[in-house]
């Protein structure tokens, strides 16, 4: 038999909201990240801290549909939505002063998908 989709029952889970959110909303961010996160293993997105650094500024609002990686130095602060972190990218965001949030907190704060990147 064919393996389609995610075994991960909290990141079926997050995929589900995001879309209910994002059909029943006017927020198309939730339908874009649904459908980021759907995709395989492999296609995934996997964003190192000194890709971040190079590519935002200072208070950003920046979503990762996947992990963020500790290779390099953040030297601003900024609000990070991820799925997932390394312990080495939580180190470099806790010493620049930044906010490292689970991809859930985004379908809590009321965000109308307006100054969000999405960086990967």
């Amino acid at each position: 038999m064919k393996r389609t989709g995610t075994d991960n029952p909290k990141l079926k889970n997050l995929i589900d909201n995001l879309k209910k959110s994002g059909s029943s909303g006017s927020v198309l961010l939730f339908k874009r990240l649904a459908y980021d996160l759907e995709r395989s293993t492999r296609a995934r997105r996997i964003v190192n801290i000194s890709r971040l650094n190079r590519n935002t500024k200072e208070g950003e609002v920046i979503v990762v549909p996947g992990k963020v990686l500790g290779d390099g130095i953040l030297d601003h602060s900024l609000k990070i939505y991820a799925f997932s972190y390394s312990e080495g990218a939580l180190a470099s965001i806790k010493k620049a002063k930044a906010e490292a949030l689970e991809m859930e907190d985004i379908l809590k704060e009321n965000i109308k998908g307006k100054k969000i990147r999405i960086i990967g």
